[in-house]
């Protein structure tokens, strides 16, 4: 498998016959003329993690690929001009690798706000991508985990437990463009967390794991 972070949530994952493009938003950059994808994931509608504007552009440029998003931001994209696949917890897809949906709604920021649906994307039974939430899978291992690490929806104390309860081989740090330097959470994660090799990515580059 191989990964390339685009700054903030935002993942590029290839493996096997797939070429996947995960939460292409705002605070990312560098993905606009990615070529070749077999798919792009959204876990959720906020625009950190899909900008409209840009998608339209990159599915242009790669028309073969699908769109995968839960239901509420299917209806938004609709809205917009994209035809995307509604999925929803327990979808199991083909797009070169599988791919199982898991998660529902995104964690609560405040008990006034109510929640939106969030889902996260499991891929070819090693890769854990939450989106905004944190989804333990009670039933299976998770070998690398897509860490969200700072957020107004989560405490670092959140994160830690979260990357405790999951406990992967292999840590990719995301979700860091709220913060104005996020290496001091990364050092209390990997101080605090369980043992595991912690890739934090350089933008754009691709790197095997």
């Amino acid at each position: 498998m191989q990964l390339t972070k685009f700054g903030h949530s935002c993942l590029r994952v290839r493996s096997g016959a797939a070429d996947l493009l995960i939460d292409p938003g705002t605070f990312s950059a560098g993905f606009e003329s990615l070529t070749g994808l077999t798919a792009v994931l959204i876990t959720h509608q906020h625009p950190d993690h899909l900008d409209v504007a840009r998608v339209l552009a990159l599915l242009r440029a790669n028309p073969q690929a699908q769109v995968i998003a839960d239901h509420e931001t299917a209806q938004f994209l609709d809205g917009a001009g994209v035809q995307a696949r509604e999925v929803g917890p327990g979808t199991v897809l083909d797009l070169g690798v599988p791919v199982e949906v898991v998660g529902e709604r995104h964690a609560v920021i405040h008990a006034d706000l109510e929640p939106q649906a969030n889902v996260g994307y499991l891929v070819d039974d090693r890769l854990l991508h939450p989106g905004d939430a944190l989804t333990v899978l009670r039933d299976r291992a998770v070998e690398i985990l897509a860490l969200p690490v700072s957020a107004p929806w989560m405490a670092l104390k959140e994160a830690i437990d979260y990357f405790r309860a999951v406990a992967p081989q292999v840590v990719v740090p995301i979700h860091e463009k709220v913060l104005a330097n996020p290496s001091m959470p990364y050092q209390l994660l990997q101080r605090l967390g369980p043992p595991a090799r912690w890739l934090d990515l350089d933008a754009g580059e691709p790197t095997d794991v």
